[in-house]
């Protein structure tokens, strides 16, 4: 039997036209796949995957951000002799169903294949963004190595959130398969034979102090190995105090810095250090936060505290609209499809 690859280079969740199609970020997607796409060629990848969440608005896409996809999968099919590119849930216009996603145009494209329904071939299976109860094909599925944008219970969604069991897909469930390699999750992480690779590169303070992103290669029964972005923005939270104490070893060039101030100074010391780090160092940007006065823990409240989700808030500030012609109900429809 032959295989689907020789050696491949697998990247995920880039979400072109985050932080409202910001510039920086559209420039920082650019430059990372011209540094992944060489560090392919360097290490003899002839096959390139795209593991989920290429765009990410899925309700629309923005002209400037649309030019820089169309430059980057340009970029990625003229660079390999085949390209196996899995749309993610941030790229399905709707939440349930796979009938329209944001990428359908590349299709268009030479070498590019656009896995939007399960895809075996070659010892290999690509399963989509799973709906409804697509999950119980998994476990009808042989192969050497499947790829996917999975969402499965108890892996980290962040650094410090695990993601709940829903009764839908398990690890388990995937036990039967030689290595499992998923987008979605942006931490990259392993559990038995299931890894999230991590995705490109940081992108916001979810992702402070946490730099193992960049690409994975995988030679065909080999070990992946993972390569750095070594011009990646990074992330960090300090204490003024330390800061202050070691300030060259702890701010770098290209730096996202959040600053939580330990220690009391005047409003005009603020704007001082902030300015002077941002500046010597070639910060992103530099924050200040103010120490927090009260703990929850000491806050005496009767009876039980509940904390309700942003989805729950949101629907109860829609259904409480009574205003002009607005229609609360519309309002909700039109909330629940974004």
């Amino acid at each position: 039997m032959s295989n689907l690859f020789q050696k491949a280079v697998m990247w995920t969740d880039i979400h072109v036209g985050l932080k409202s199609n910001s510039i920086t970020h559209l420039e920082d997607c650019m430059a990372y796949v011209q540094w992944m796409v060489n560090t392919a060629k360097a290490n003899g990848c002839e096959t390139c995957f795209f593991l989920g969440d290429f765009h990410n608005n899925r309700a629309s896409i923005n002209i400037l951000s649309l030019n820089y996809s169309i430059k980057i999968l340009e970029l990625i099919s003229k660079s390999f002799e085949q390209v196996f590119f899995i749309p993610g849930n941030h790229d399905q216009f709707y939440r349930d169903k796979r009938d329209v996603q944001s990428v359908e145009w590349a299709k268009h494209l030479p070498n590019i294949t656009i896995v939007n329904d399960f895809f075996q071939r070659d010892n290999v299976s690509i399963v989509p963004w799973l709906v409804g109860d697509e999950h119980k094909r998994i476990q009808k599925i042989n192969a050497e190595y499947m790829l996917g944008h999975f969402e499965l219970p108890h892996f980290f969604m962040n650094s410090l959130v695990r993601m709940p069991d829903h009764g839908d897909l398990r690890s388990e469930h995937l036990g039967h398969i030689g290595s499992v390699f998923s987008g979605h999750f942006h931490k990259r992480q392993t559990s038995d034979n299931i890894t999230y690779i991590g995705n490109c590169f940081p992108h916001n303070y979810a992702d402070a102090s946490d730099d193992a992103r960049g690409c994975m290669i995988l030679e065909w029964g080999g070990t992946p190995e993972y390569h750095t972005w070594p011009d990646q923005p990074t992330y960090r939270v300090y204490n003024l105090s330390d800061v202050l104490t070691n300030t060259t070893a702890l701010l770098k060039a290209g730096m996202h810095v959040r600053v939580n101030l330990d220690i009391d100074i005047s409003y005009e010391e603020a704007n001082y250090i902030r300015e002077q780090f941002s500046g010597t160092y070639g910060l992103r940007d530099i924050t200040l936060m103010a120490a927090k006065t009260t703990a929850l823990s000491e806050i005496e409240a009767k009876g039980s505290i509940t904390f309700d989700s942003v989805d729950t808030i949101v629907s109860q500030q829609l259904s409480s609209i009574e205003v002009g012609n607005f229609d609360p109900k519309l309002l909700l429809e039109i909330y629940r499809n974004l």
